[in-house]
């Protein structure tokens, strides 16, 4: 609370009365009375009215709340601890819940036609190993004619895709999430119809690599067609393309530099399954090797997030926007570190969650 407390200028007794009227009556017309009753002014006598309007300006930026930084909600596959992955209804309900972005991952059918889906296959491949056997346990079933296992969505048509419903199986590591049948694979231009619905960002992810050169056209080719379909909808400025395989980003970069980039990496044992080669993981050699630009993207494994990164991140001109994290064990851990946004399976949660800390994270 600020107080002006000054010496009261000699004056006739007589006189004090009407002058203490004027004053009050001045003061009054300056400061509502809200502002009043906040911070008490007792002003001079005689001084000029400047002085008091500089008090009256301080005393009110001292009753207003402290600006707080906001951290924007990307909806990944949509939001899938409340929606099957990557479908319409989950966009829908990330776009019902206001998110800031919608993350979504493309491959690319037999004639050519891109649609949403994180994994390149309809049927998931068998494993033995561990980590690609959880991995490949919490990806989408898609129930319809039987295919052999590892059936590559690449090696059919979009009306063969068209046929399974990937909407009616729930998956068991989001109790949550609810079953919504006769749900198919969108195509990209059928989630780009949803922009007219807010003013969220799409969070394109190509679903490319390096070692699997069958799973989808080339680099060029694949970054030919999503920029035709962006442009088809006029949304290059709401559109981010990410990818793990930077030879994607590249290649967006010389096609349309008005597209923004987004660099993803984890840690670096989990390379192995994706063909990087590369294990250094400090954020400005990931910025370097992505050809990142000054507001471009940096979008970590959560672990990776510490606040010495990301504000080395912040330094170089770029925004952090880690992946994927569904826990406020999490939230609060990638909050302290000053992230720009967060990426994850409960986009309602998380907004709950950064709209209740102090000061609130979220409007």
């Amino acid at each position: 609370m600020l107080f002006c407390i000054c010496a009261k200028h000699p004056a006739d007794q007589s006189n004090e009365a009407e002058r203490h009227n004027a004053r009050e009556s001045t003061r009054r017309k300056i400061i509502p009375p809200f502002y009043q009753q906040l911070h008490p002014v007792v002003i001079p006598l005689d001084q000029n009215l400047f002085m008091f309007k500089h008090i009256a300006v301080f005393a009110l930026a001292a009753a207003l709340p402290l600006s707080s930084e906001t951290i924007q909600v990307h909806a990944h596959r949509g939001g899938r601890a409340s929606r099957p992955e990557n479908t319409l209804p989950a966009f829908q309900f990330a776009i019902d819940h206001k998110v800031e972005a919608l993350e979504l991952d493309l491959a690319v059918t037999k004639d050519n036609v891109l649609v949403v889906s994180h994994s390149p296959y309809l049927t998931q491949q068998e494993s033995t190993d561990p980590f690609m056997k959880a991995v490949l346990a919490n990806e989408r079933h898609c129930a319809g004619p039987a295919l052999p296992p590892g059936t590559l969505i690449h090696s059919l048509t979009l009306a063969e895709l068209k046929q399974y419903d990937c909407g009616a199986t729930t998956l068991a590591v989001f109790p949550h999430q609810v079953a919504v049948p006769h749900t198919p694979i969108p195509t990209f231009d059928e989630v780009l119809d949803l922009a007219p619905k807010g003013n969220f960002d799409f969070n394109v992810e190509t679903k490319i690599f390096i070692n699997k050169p069958e799973v989808t056209p080339s680099p060029e080719v694949f970054v030919k067609m999503i920029d035709d379909a962006v442009r088809r909808h006029h949304l290059q400025s709401r559109v981010i393309l990410q990818s793990f395989d930077f030879r994607t980003l590249h290649a967006m970069k010389q096609i349309d530099p008005e597209i923004r980039l987004s660099a993803l990496f984890g840690q670096a044992k989990y390379d192995r399954f994706m063909g990087i080669t590369d294990s250094d993981k400090s954020f400005l050699h990931i910025a370097e090797l992505a050809g990142l630009r000054k507001g471009d993207f940096l979008s970590p494994d959560e672990t990776l997030a510490t606040p010495d990164s990301v504000a080395a991140g912040h330094q170089a001109g770029l925004k952090v926007v880690p992946y994927t994290s569904n826990t406020p064990d999490g939230w609060k851990k990638l909050a302290d570190a000053h992230v720009d946004a967060i990426i994850t399976d409960d986009p309602a949660g998380l907004m709950d969650w950064l709209r209740t800390q102090n000061p609130p994270l979220h409007p």
